[in-house]
């Protein structure tokens, strides 16, 4: 998915295979780094059952998209993935995709007809995807199953996902520095901790550029639905904002903000090219190394279950490039925090932090674990909304 991150399929791979070998870290490192917990069920020694190649021909990989491929953000970057991961692997593996495939009963039968096609490994990539990918997973112990964000792990159900929260903290200071007046939005989807955390840090960053800045949450309880996100975007200007950030599957967000001559962080893709007078930047994520990675393993029967969580240290996450309404000292701020995810001296989620009460979550000092961040469900200082929606 991510366009601005030129790294090696070698680095990145050996990285994951690190990643996913079963070891057990509850504390993120500063900076989101990569960070694995140890499946429930799973074997830290030995060769995974699961998606032994059978037969002769092509190794056979499915996707299950909530989206369409062409959405211009969630789902057209994971199937970018599933292309870079196609093109290196060449033709000893056929990958294929099924999109706009409903949460719920639906994605349970899309998931056994691809099984019944002859795929041996399954990627699902919605959240909402999770409960039919547990129940395939016991059901079809043969076919390792993956699934972007999400809780659940077994011996053949591995769960993978990055920190998007991070690099949306560097978004937020873009959004910071080029509001006028300190009132940003953003066009929320679902109140889950995923979007709640990435909320959160996008406020934090907005306010580190912009002291005092407010974020104002506009919930759509959709995934993909750019009339939803457009309205939502359109309510949030009407109310006063001069900034737009998103965790929206469109860019639909940008639109509003390209009408009303308004900044825009996006989220997913490098829509910089689309929207040259009003885009900031966005956070992105590099799925097509580990896709390749995993499957990889896979086929050699060395895959194995665990939950992975990458962030910028190994550029699983960061940033499209920047628009022209970032100035230098703006960029310099970001370049300067990045590097501090990296290197592991700087992690936003660090106290105090404060609740939209005013009383106090995080206590100086003390970063937030990964159990803290994965569950996350209030808002920080400066948010406005609800985090239940």
């Amino acid at each position: 998915m991510k366009r601005t991150a030129h790294i090696g399929a070698v680095t990145i791979a050996a990285a994951l295979g690190l990643a996913a070998c079963g070891s057990s870290t509850t504390k993120p490192a500063a900076g989101g780094s990569t960070t694995t917990q140890k499946p429930s069920g799973s074997s830290d020694n030995g060769s995974a059952t699961c998606g032994k190649p059978s037969g002769s021909g092509a190794y056979k990989v499915a996707f299950v998209y909530v989206g369409t491929v062409n959405d211009g953000g969630w789902t057209t970057a994971h199937d970018k993935g599933r292309q870079f991961a196609q093109t290196n692997l060449g033709d000893k593996v056929k990958t294929t995709y099924k999109a706009t495939v409903k949460e719920g009963p639906e994605a349970a039968a899309a998931i056994e007809s691809l099984i019944a096609d002859g795929n041996r490994m399954i990627f699902a990539t919605s959240f909402g995807f999770q409960d039919s990918m547990e129940t395939e997973a016991k059901k079809h112990p043969e076919v390792c199953f993956e699934q972007a964000t999400g809780f659940k792990t077994s011996a053949n159900f591995a769960e993978y996902f990055g920190a998007a929260e991070d690099t949306d903290y560097l978004t937020g200071m873009a959004a910071g520095a080029a509001s006028k007046n300190g009132k940003l939005g953003f066009v929320a989807p679902f109140p889950i901790p995923e979007v709640i955390r990435e909320i959160n840090s996008f406020a934090l960053g907005a306010q580190t550029t912009h002291p005092g800045a407010t974020v104002q949450v506009a919930w759509t309880k959709s995934w993909f639905d750019p009339t939803k996100e457009r309205q939502a975007a359109e309510g949030l200007v009407a109310a006063g904002v001069d900034a737009l950030g998103q965790g929206q599957d469109s860019p639909a967000t940008g639109e509003v903000a390209k009408a009303k001559k308004l900044p825009w962080a996006g989220y997913d893709t490098d829509q910089s090219a689309n929207f040259p007078d009003n885009w900031l930047t966005a956070t992105v994520y590099n799925w097509g190394p580990y896709y390749q990675s995993r499957i990889a393993a896979a086929m050699a029967g060395t895959w194995k279950s665990g939950s992975y969580y990458g962030g910028p240290k190994d550029d699983f996450v960061g940033l499209a490039p920047f628009g022209k309404l970032v100035d230098q000292k703006t960029k310099d701020a970001i370049a300067s925090k990045l590097a501090g995810f990296k290197d592991g001296s700087f992690y936003h989620l660090t106290g105090p932090l404060k609740d939209q009460s005013g009383a106090e979550k995080v206590a100086a000092g003390k970063a937030l674990e990964l159990k803290d961040i994965l569950s996350m469900d209030w808002f920080v200082e400066g948010v406005k909304g609800s985090p239940k929606g």
